[in-house]
């Protein structure tokens, strides 16, 4: 797995939890002290768009991840509760951040001079 993967749900999943605050605020405004239903407007028309892809991105990464369905959903549905999305995004990060460790480990080329793409080099003079 990509480490973008990661880094592009964090994001989302940070815009839309400041998103939802946001509206959160605006709706208390709007039915409390009957002000800013334009605002209001604009603030939830926006926040659903960002949350379409804040889905697309949690989707994408719960597959790359093997997640339960369970938790896929516990995820997907944190972009609607306030605060939560906070919480959750730790939680994914602390989970995926050593998977992405150890895919890297897994990548790297092995044997003398790998590193610098003299691998296939040195095997060519050592076999002569």
């Amino acid at each position: 797995m990509k480490p973008s993967v990661l880094t592009r749900y964090r994001v989302m999943a940070y815009v839309t939890a400041v998103m939802l605050l946001v509206l959160s605020t605006c709706m208390v405004f709007k039915y409390g002290f009957q002000v800013g239903e334009d605002i209001t407007f604009v603030v939830s028309q926006t926040h659903g768009v960002l949350y379409i892809v804040y889905l697309i991105f949690a989707f994408d990464l719960g597959q790359k991840a093997r997640w339960s369905f369970g938790k896929l959903l516990w995820v997907l549905l944190s972009g609607t509760i306030p605060f939560v999305a906070f919480f959750v995004e730790r939680t994914v990060r602390a989970e995926i951040e050593p998977l992405l460790e150890r895919d890297d480990d897994h990548d790297l080329p092995e044997g003398p001079g790998a590193l610098d793409g003299e691998a296939g080099a040195s095997a060519k003079v050592g076999s002569a």
